[in-house]
């Protein structure tokens, strides 16, 4: 289950990067509102998470997948330019997340 809450809480790190877009600085009444509340849930979530899950491996983990997200995220949403270099960088930090997936203790 802790794995379940830190893959949502990943997610909601990717809504909540997005909602920073469009909240233009938080002066965007629903932008805000959205972003603000799915910035609780994510920490919510990766506090429950934590609770089994050793810390450098969830934060890591959480990091990674809101990185990878809003790249993802940009790229559909808002046309922003897909490089190889940002595919290899991209690759990397998948690599990452998988490996302190698969060697993680908990």
């Amino acid at each position: 289950m802790a794995w379940v809450a830190l893959l949502l809480a990943g997610i909601l790190e990717v809504c909540w990067a997005a909602g920073l877009k469009y909240s233009n600085g938080f002066t965007n009444p629903l932008p805000t509102i959205f972003t603000l509340t799915t910035m609780a849930g994510s920490f919510w979530l990766l506090t429950f998470a934590m609770r089994s899950i050793p810390l450098g491996t969830a934060y890591a983990i959480w990091t990674g997948i809101g990185a990878v997200g809003a790249v993802i995220f940009g790229v559909v949403a808002l046309g922003e330019m897909l490089s190889v270099a940002r595919i290899l960088s991209i690759s990397l930090i998948l690599a990452g997340i998988v490996g302190l997936k698969f060697f993680s203790p908990a």
